[in-house]
């Protein structure tokens, strides 16, 4: 993808998230670190063009609930307000740029819900890879892309990597 499909997709998600949530007045948009911060950034702004209000935008950082790090040890003390707002009773956006496994989402969903009971979560992603091994489904995907065991999509965005583009690559071993 490049930088302009990148961000007519982004539009169009913005569009489909004001329809499904009759506006965006109990809205919340949470992005993952790294790269779903700035795309919880963009759809915010994009969402409060078209509805002439502001929607809260938080950040998660899911690197202590991950599953592939080890299990001993105390579980990570989550610091209150850490997401940026009160996400009790809102709905919430989770946001990412690629959703593969499924275990980066099970593991932001554990965030999250340390931080409160939102009244509703959904799944935004800007490409959906498939090789799900989690029954974890976004609710909107920028685009599906199937993918091979041995490819790659690279998501390159200006905020994070200084370039926009979607890349599908071939792992070399």
């Amino acid at each position: 993808m490049s930088a302009s499909e990148i961000e007519r997709t982004l539009v169009r998600l913005a569009h489909e998230i004001v329809e499904k949530n009759n506006g965006g007045s109990n809205l919340g948009l949470v992005g993952i670190k790294r790269r779903g911060i700035p795309l919880s950034q963009r759809l915010a702004g994009m969402i409060e063009k078209i509805e002439r209000h502001p929607v809260e935008v938080g950040t998660l950082d899911i690197s202590f609930y991950r599953d592939d790090l080890s299990t001993s040890g105390s579980r990570p003390v989550v610091t209150p307000g850490a997401i940026g707002f009160d996400v009790n009773g809102r709905d919430i956006i989770l946001m990412d740029d690629v959703l593969y496994t499924g275990r980066t989402i099970r593991a932001a969903l554990d965030a999250l819900f340390d931080h409160g009971r939102p009244k509703s979560v959904k799944l935004l992603v800007l490409i959906d890879r498939g090789h799900r091994e989690l029954p974890i489904e976004a609710t909107y995907t920028g685009r599906s892309i199937p993918t091979s065991s041995r490819e790659i999509i690279e998501v390159k965005l200006n905020e994070v990597d200084g370039q926009e583009q979607v890349l599908l690559v071939e792992r070399v071993d």
